[in-house]
Order: C-alpha cells, then structure tokens, then sequence
C-alpha cells in the first residue's frame, strides 16, 4: 500500500492524498489550494495524477481547501462516486456553486487588466456550470455506516467535530491478505464547540494521517470566547454602536448566531437586531436547519425548549438575500449586529459595511478569526488607523477588537489527545494540513510523550505503509 501526499503537505491548504491499495486508487479529498494569485491558479489547474487512474473519492467535509477542486476533477474526466456525509453532500454543492462563481468572477477582473495590455484573455479554472456537475457523483453515507470504496477496503465516517457533517475517514484495508487500519483524521474539531457533535477520537490505528495546523498552541476556550462575545455587544449598544462582524460564511456565522441567540433568551444583551447578510451564509444555514442529526445534545435541547424551536432562527434575526436590503442596512442608525461575508474581509458584502461604519467611533469592527497577512481582515486586526476599501483611503475610528477562541479546529492540547488516543496500536503517524510551525512543535510534544514514529511529508512525496 502506497500513500503520496499531494497536497496539505507542509502547508495548510490543498488537501489531496492518493492510496494505492491492490491495484486501485482512492483519493482522500480533491481540495483547492490557496495562495498567491498564479501559483494557486496554476496548482489547481494541473491535478498532480492521472485523473483516468482514481477508482473512488472520498471526501471529509465541505470547507474549499479540502472539497473545492473536485469541480475540476469531473471536468478532467473522473465520474465515479464521492463518497462523503449526508450534510456534507448538502453543503458542499452549495459552497462549490458560490466557487464556481468565485471563479468566474476573478477571470472577469483578471480578463479586463489583460484587455488593456492587449494580453490573451484566460479561462477560470471552473465555472457554476462545472460546479453544478459534482453533485451527480456525490454518494451521501450516514456516520458510521460501512462501504467499501475500492475492492479490499471497508470504510466508515465518524464524526470529527469540526463543521456541519465533517468526517474522519476509518479504513480497514485487506492489502494482499494483511490487515491494516488507515485513520484518516480530515479537519478534527474541539470539544464544547456550540452546535456539534464532539470529536470522535482514533482507536486501534495502525496509521494515521493527521492534521497539526494548531499544534503550535492551545485555543482559548469556547466560554470564554463566548463570553468576550458577549461583552464586546453589550459596550457597543451601550454607547448606541453597530457590531461588524466579518465571518466566514459556513461553521462561523452559525456559531456566532446561536450564541448571540442564547443572550438574548438570556437576557446577557439588549434585544437588538442581529443580521446575516451573506448569500452562502444564508444558504448555509438553510442546510444547518435541515440536518439536526448532526447536533450535539445541548443543541437538541435547546430547540426542545426555546419558543422559536430553532437554533439558528428567532424574532430579532434576519437573513438577508437581496442587494437591495443589503444596502437599506446602510440607512439604518440603531445598534445592531451586522455579521456578513467575507471572513478575512476581501470580498463580499462586508466591505460596504465596514466602508459605511468604520468611520464612526460608536461602532465596533469584531474580528473573530485568524486573517491572513496583506489582507483587509489583517489590517484591521492590527488596529491601522488607515485602510483602504474599494480603492479608498478610510479613517478608522470604530474600535476594533478580536476575539479567540472560535476556532473549528483542535488546538495543541487535543490535538495530542487525538494522537495518543490510538498510542498503543499505531505504528506511524503522518502530519498534513499544517505548516511548520504548528507541525514542528507538535511533533515535539508527541515525542515527549512518546510517540517516535512521527512524519512530516513533503508535497508529492510518497510512502509504503
């Protein structure tokens, strides 16, 4: 049995991962790498394998960087099954529409500057009509209900904890009469998280591949996350001010929703108006409501007994759709929670939002996830007293604050948890998804425990297990 990592490999984004078992292939994830402009476009593009040689495919979850290259690997010729989660089917064809048209979009941007210096125009990468052709082929499972990807292979999904329907992948491989389990670890969650499921954690592995992007360090926890939260929306209304929020559209806003619900049943803030305005966020929380089975048993008793009998929906919160109540958010002076799109603040209906509030001392600008750096998202977190959005030099006076804590991912402590869950069987452990600084301390920490047999692969390399 062969495994090549071909993507997720010493860094945080691409998840591919290719086993040979038997004489087949399966792939583990099919995702979007995420980078620099042309290096991302040109990675993409060209799939690291022969897309004829792939039998099966199996998916995680729904976050791009780990699902959003599959509309190009039906485009290069692959039609068999995607095997994933019921939810995860559900929210991923929503998510690769919204890339389709992501990707669209950006060739528009990209064609026009071409026009201009008389440059041959490009093509996306893949379009909404491609993005549309990926839904045929998913094959939606219930957690741990068995099915045997490629011959010799009898797999299960277990619940990871992380977003709606994510998965860790158990595979009981027959390799030419040998007996080997293969725990594929996808994106693991945090205990305590609002809405779903914990973790489910590893157990008698023979080999693991794991994720380590947090292994650097332990998360704040979700309490306190929750009550900074709470905090930062009471000063806000208090002085008569506007939360901004910018949010990743799936696993965050839901979050950030259900717990502001929770204050005001509660009475912890004022009975203020909450917003979502974000056409995936919308969309995505549609596909929230529709999967309780995924919830974790506060959540169900919450809906049980709250007077909504919802998680995600109550008087005070409105989902917008349309451009045009979008925009009448502009017009309106009373405090309110405005939790919109993009997360990292680079596109989407957050920049109007934050071009119309930043300005005003009232306001907050609340960060709640980890910004890349040259990004809107970043700036802000650094607290610049001047941005530009839209090309316009801004002056901020809103207050910014950031909070930790919300993270969908493990941090270091469970993360060790996690590995040393299946110490007593597993011979190697193979660290993805992470960049050296969280894998390096990480394999530290696993060392001091005890566990030697630990990998950090490089990209495209290859191992016999």
């Amino acid at each position: 049995m062969k495994i090549t990592f071909h993507g997720a490999a010493r860094t945080v984004t691409g998840s591919q991962h290719l086993l040979e078992i038997n004489g087949s292939q399966l792939l583990l994830e099919c995702g979007l790498y995420q980078g620099r402009r042309q290096e991302a476009f040109e990675r993409n593009r060209q799939l690291p394998f022969d897309v004829s040689k792939i039998d099966a495919v199996i998916l995680s979850h729904a976050h791009m960087d780990h699902s959003g290259n599959l509309p190009n690997l039906v485009k290069c010729g692959y039609h068999g099954e995607i095997f994933t989660t019921l939810a995860t089917a559900h929210l991923a064809n929503v998510m690769l529409l919204d890339s389709g048209h992501i990707q669209e979009s950006d060739v528009q941007y990209v064609n026009k500057k071409h026009a201009r210096r008389g440059e041959p125009q490009v093509e996306p990468l893949y379009t909404i009509e491609d993005a549309a052709h990926v839904a045929q082929y998913f094959e939606p499972l219930h957690y741990d209900q068995e099915f045997e990807p490629v011959p010799g292979v009898i797999a299960r999904l277990v619940d990871a904890g992380h977003i709606l329907g994510s998965a860790a992948v158990v595979l009981d491989i027959d390799d030419h009469g040998h007996q080997k389990r293969l725990w594929f670890s996808g994106d693991i969650g945090r205990r305590g998280l609002p809405l779903l499921r914990d973790p489910v954690l590893p157990a008698e592995a023979d080999y693991m591949i794991m994720e380590s992007t947090y292994g650097d360090k332990p998360h704040h926890s979700p309490e306190l996350a929750y009550d900074e939260l709470r905090q930062v929306v009471s000063r806000t209304v208090n002085r008569g001010g506007k939360v901004i929020i910018p949010s990743f559209a799936v696993g965050r806003t839901q979050e950030l929703v259900y717990d502001l619900h929770q204050m005001i049943d509660k009475g912890e803030i004022p009975r203020i108006p909450v917003v979502v305005d974000s056409p995936l966020a919308v969309n995505a929380s549609d596909i929230f409501r529709a999967h309780p089975e995924c919830f974790d048993q506060q959540t169900r008793e919450f809906i049980r007994q709250d007077k909504h009998k919802a998680a995600l929906g109550f008087d005070k919160l409105t989902y917008t759709r349309s451009v045009e109540e979008s925009k009448a958010l502009n017009n309106r002076k009373d405090p309110m929670v405005i939790i919109s799109a993009s997360g990292m603040a680079e596109t989407g209906r957050i920049l109007h939002h934050l071009k119309n509030n930043i300005e005003n001392p009232l306001n907050t600008i609340l960060i709640v996830s980890w910004q890349a750096p040259y990004t809107l998202g970043r700036r802000l977190a650094d607290r610049e007293e001047r941005v530009k959005i839209f090309g316009e030099v801004y002056q901020r006076r809103a207050e910014v604050e950031t909070i930790g804590g919300l993270s969908a991912h493990a941090g270091q402590t469970f993360l060790l948890e996690y590995a040393q869950a299946t110490q007593g069987t597993v011979k190697d452990i193979f660290l993805v998804h992470g960049e050296d600084r969280g894998a390096q301390p990480l394999m530290e920490k696993m060392g001091e425990l005890g566990m030697r047999d630990v990998h950090y692969p490089e990209m495209h390399s290859s191992v016999e297990i």
